[in-house]
Parts: structure tokens; C-alpha cells; sequence
């Protein structure tokens, strides 16, 4: 996939005086297989969750190290490999053999100030200079499911970027260990970290039941067989095109607007806003057929839900699709409330007993996502991941290495409840959707917004 950008964002090359190594955990952990559950081990998810920090003072390598080998030694499973299950070709296991996470030092000739402003931009493929690609990876399976690179400064700053595998960690997973290890960094206690973050590694806990009972619909997946895959793939065929990264950022104050348009019908959440006012600009900007169904997809987080078989502490993935659907005539032309009415019929429809009917629905390898006709949206704004301190202080940026045509809910350092939304899209309608995505700051607001105390109780 093509990522076209301005060259004047451009990032200086880095130079690596070492080699990347292999960081063991610091102490003998237990050599055994992981078994992933159905939730996990989505083809949907055969991907590394790529972070990139920004600090304007560094921690030295040697104290990173150090305590990269201590959080492994808990968090093992990131120190062992991906392979496939010799009983079923379709499944992944992780193989806790120890070997260790990735870990990679180099230097870019270029300031913490510069960065920042660079970074506050769009992506472009020059960011990728700040993750260490695998040489000789043929698939996802060759990837380690950890990997690190640190870039030091000119000015005593430093880039720190993340790998990890979307099938070991959920996003509060990932924050739960980067926060981990922050702390191990900033306190090098590791005694007492036991004590605060404990992880819980089995994944049986989300297994299916004998037998499977799949008794509710699950609108995000579908059965593929000859004649469901011909359909129109919306999907495939962004990945197909020249794409350019859109970053829009919101504001509460303009969150604030998109929430007042749905009273007094609705209350709602910022998130519900949102999601629903970007599914609707995404597809009114690619001009989508009237009468073609499309989706929104969104992640909600189950521990609650499920928290009577989830324990705390628990890093792998427990979240489930939320979809919305309409046609793109009712969505284009309907009014941000119902877009938002969706969305919350969606959350409303995830209980305890649907999440098991996945659960056991999933036992079928041939059911997918279903992608083609979909606008996907991960929310990264509420997971704390840019409050992580490694010893140096807080985080000058927090955000992604790379922009895909999943829509990332970022957050943006120093500017609490605003939200970056980070989307690729086709080079020829990334602007109308960037119009549509502001335009609404110019339209005049309900004259009914606001009353009754209704604005004050939303948050």
C-alpha cells in the first residue's frame, strides 16, 4: 500500500553503531505453550500495535535494558514466539521459550522540538525508520511478538517506538504493560511491581464451550464461502489504492458541539459523537452507492462484562466488535443522533451471553470479519498510554508509527479530552473528507441545545 507525503516532513535517517539484540527475561520462567483464545487468535488481529513516544529527556540504554528483562520476566509470553498449532493449521499458539524480545539503539541527528513538530503532522513512510523491520520476516508469524527501538537525540531526547502483537495484547493489554515497564524503568523496584501489576496470562478463560452454542447474530462476522466472497469489498479495494494520511483533531470544545446536536432526542458519549459523525464523513466523502450496506465496527472492552471469568490483571484480548449498520443513503442523509442510536444499540446488544456466542462462534474457522463494506475504529484516546513515564518525565507526543484505513481515536498530549483521528484514505477525497469532517464547526447549532441542564450532565 502506497502512502504518498510531502517530503518536507521528512525524517533524517538513523544510525545504528550496534546490532539488535535478543533481551531475555531476567529470571528462569515457565517453558510451555500458550494457548490463545478464539477472541486472540482472529486473523483480524495478525498484527503488531505499533506506538511511538516522543520524550524530551532520555533514559540510558543500559537502565531500558535492564528493566525490559525485569517486566519480561512477568510478562514472559512477549519474550516467546508465534507459531502454528500442529493440531490445527488455522490456529496460533505461543511457544514461551524465552528467547526474547527484539530490542534495538540507534541515533537520529535531530532535536526533540524538531520532532515534535514533525510528529504532530500526518504519517509518512519516513516514520518507519523509528520501528526495526524483521530482516528475512515472510509473515506475520516471523515476527516477534515484542519489539523495541530507542532513538536517541541530538538534545537528549529520545524516540521510543513498540511493536506488540495484537493477538497476545489487547490495547489495555499493551497499556498495561508499557506502563509496566515504565514504572520498572522510573522505580527499578521489581518487587513491588509484582505487587501493582501483576499479570494474568491463561486464555482458556475465554474458551469455547463444549459444544459450541452460537445463539445470537454477531453482525461484525460472516461465514466465508464461495459465493458470501464475491461480493463488493469496499475494503479490499481502499488497500488497493494510492492512500494519504488524514489527522483531524478534535477538541473538547468541539466535541462539545458534536454532543449538543444530538439534544435533546439522545445523550451521549463523546466516543458515540465521534465515531458516528466520522462513519458518516468517511462515507460521504468516497461517494459510496446509495443503496450499498455499510458498517461502523468498534471495539468494547468485555472485562466488566465478563468479569466473573476475566480476572484482573488479564492483558489478553477481551474486547468484542460493536457494529452499526445502515445503508449509505440513511447514514449520509440522516441526522448525527441516529448515527449515534446505532452505536449505542450496538453496546446495548453486547452482554455477557452474546460475547460467549462469539466465543463459540469463532470455532469456526471459516468466519471472518467482515471488512467489506466496513469503517473500522480503534479508540487509543482512553487508555492512558500516554500518561507512561520511563524516569524522564511524561511524553512530548503519543501516537502511531504508520496510518491504515482503520481509523485510530489518538490522544493528544497536553490537551486532555481532545481526540486526533488518524484515518488513510484515497489521495482524491481525503480533503472532502476532511471538510466533512470540520464543516459542521460553520453550520449554526440547535437553537434547543443547552436547556434544561442537559449540556452540564453529558460528560
Amino acid at each position: 500500500m502506497l502512502i504518498k507525503t510531502p517530503s518536507s516532513f521528512e525524517l533524517r535517517d538513523c544510525s545504528h553503531h550496534v546490532q539488535p539484540l535478543l533481551i531475555a527475561p531476567s529470571r528462569p520462567t515457565p517453558n510451555h505453550t500458550l494457548y490463545l483464545s478464539n477472541l486472540d487468535d482472529q486473523p483480524f488481529l495478525r498484527f503488531s500495535i505499533k506506538y511511538l513516544y516522543l520524550f524530551k529527556k532520555s533514559v540510558s540504554v543500559d537502565t531500558l535494558k535492564r528493566s525490559l528483562a525485569l517486566v519480561l520476566a512477568d510478562y514472559y509470553p512477549l519474550a516467546g514466539r508465534l507459531r502454528v498449532c500442529p493440531s490445527n493449521d488455522h490456529k496460533l499458539e505461543v511457544d514461551c521459550n524465552g528467547e526474547g524480545a527484539v530490542f534495538v539503539e540507534a541515533f537520529m541527528d535531530s532535536t526533540a522540538e524538531e520532532l515534535s513538530e514533525i510528529l504532530n503532522k500526518k504519517p509518512n513512510k519516513s516514520w518507519r525508520k523509528l520501528l526495526h523491520r524483521v530482516d528475512g520476516a515472510t509473515s506475520f508469524i516471523d515476527i516477534p511478538p515484542l519489539i523495541v527501538q530507542v532513538t536517541y537525540l541530538r538534545c537528549g531526547g529520545m524516540i521510543l517506538s513498540t511493536a506488540i502483537s495484537h493477538c497476545l495484547c489487547d490495547g489495555i493489554g499493551t497499556s498495561q504493560f508499557l506502563h509496566a515497564w515504565a514504572y520498572l524503568t522510573a522505580n527499578q523496584d521489581a518487587d513491588e511491581l509484582l505487587q501493582i501489576h501483576q499479570p494474568f496470562h491463561c486464555r482458556h478463560v475465554l474458551g469455547p464451550r463444549v459444544p459450541p452454542r452460537v445463539e445470537f447474530d454477531h453482525l461484525a462476522y460472516y461465514q466465508s464461502t464461495h459465493e458470501s466472497d464475491c461480493g463488493y469489498d469496499l475494503y479490499r479495494w481502499l488497500q488497493s489504492q494510492p492512500l494519504v494520511p488524514s489527522s483531524v483533531i478534535f477538541t473538547a470544545a468541539d466535541i462539545l458541539r458534536l454532543k449538543r446536536r444530538c439534544l435533546p432526542t439522545i445523550k451521549c458519549t463523546a466516543f458515540e459523537a465521534l465515531a458516528s459523525h466520522t462513519w458518516r464523513s468517511w462515507v460521504e466523502s468516497l461517494a459510496l452507492p446509495m443503496n450499498l450496506n455499510v458498517k461502523l465496527l468498534f471495539s468494547i472492552n468485555v472485562r466488566e462484562k465478563m468479569s466473573h471469568d476475566i480476572p484482573e490483571g488479564y492483558y489478553g484480548n477481551a474486547f468484542v466488535l460493536g457494529c452499526a449498520e445502515t445503508t449509505a443513503k440513511q447514514l449520509v442523509n440522516s441526522n448525527l443522533h441516529d448515527g449515534v442510536t446505532l452505536v449505542q444499540a450496538a453496546k446495548k446488544a453486547c452482554s455477557r451471553e452474546c460475547v460467549k456466542s462469539l466465543v463459540d462462534l469463532l470455532e469456526d474457522d471459516k468466519v471472518k470479519t467482515d471488512l467489506r463494506g466496513s469503517f473500522v475504529i480503534s479508540q487509543w484516546s482512553k487508555l492512558g498510554l500516554e500518561e507512561a513515564d520511563f524516569g524522564g518525565g511524561k511524553c512530548m507526543h503519543m501516537g502511531a508509527v504508520a496510518s491504515d484505513v482503520c481509523c485510530l481515536f489518538l490522544p493528544v498530549v497536553g490537551h486532555k479530552d481532545s481526540i486526533r483521528v488518524l484515518v488513510s484514505m484515497p489521495e482524491a477525497v481525503v480533503e472532502k473528507f476532511e471538510d466533512c469532517m470540520k464543516g459542521f464547526l460553520d453550520e449554526k447549532e440547535d437553537c434547543n441545545a443547552g436547556k434544561d441542564g442537559w449540556i452540564d450532565n453529558c460528560f
